[in-house]
């Protein structure tokens, strides 16, 4: 290997390194930036567009890892989730498995952005990646509440969807704009990475 290949691979993995620690920041920030506001047991924010991002322009590898810093991050008590939290008891907090989410949505968005490089593929990437969040996150949540957390009077199912409804056009119009914006930045990150 010369050193020249040396070099380049080393500012490659660099660069990777940048943008795994750079998404895991965008999803600190997505998490606060609207903290005050939270519907039910729900804050709303940007997490799932960034997550979506991740998997669009790092690929589903990459993008999983970067999702998995941030939740490492967080775990280790710097409070990065919503509403400025953070530690291991998080772990059992009804959202927790929004957090667990995000690594599959952009694991899974970006092996459809990978096998499906169109403007139409990433659109449906990024609408996937909104429902496996939606379905992981509130079946947790649900479940969190009936097992180990205590929950509202009269909680049943129909109601931890029906606090899902409040966010989901906000959701839905971000997963189409992540896609779209994905879909032209992708060819520009890809060259670095």
């Amino acid at each position: 290997m010369t050193m020249t290949t040396t070099r380049s691979a080393n500012h490659s993995r660099t660069l990777q390194l940048v943008h795994i620690a750079m998404f895991s920041a965008l999803m600190a920030i997505g998490a606060n930036i609207a903290s005050f506001l939270i519907i039910g047991g729900v804050p709303i924010t940007l997490q799932t567009f960034f997550a979506i991002l991740s998997g669009i322009l790092l690929g589903s590898r990459m993008g999983a890892v970067s999702m998995i810093v941030y939740a490492f991050i967080g775990l280790a008590g710097v409070p990065v989730f919503a509403g400025f939290s953070g530690g291991m008891d998080t772990l059992i907090s009804p959202t927790f498995g929004f957090i667990i989410s995000y690594v599959f949505v952009a694991y899974i968005v970006g092996l459809i952005v990978e096998k499906w490089p169109s403007k139409k593929g990433f659109i449906v990437a990024a609408l996937a990646g909104t429902a496996i969040n939606y379905l992981f996150g509130t079946n947790w949540m649900y479940a969190a509440y009936k097992l180990w957390f205590a929950a509202p009077e009269g909680f049943t199912y129909q109601m931890a969807w029906a606090w899902m409804a409040v966010p989901l056009p906000k959701d839905l119009l971000l997963a189409v704009l992540a896609g779209l914006f994905g879909y032209r930045l992708r060819p520009i990150i890809q060259k670095y990475l």
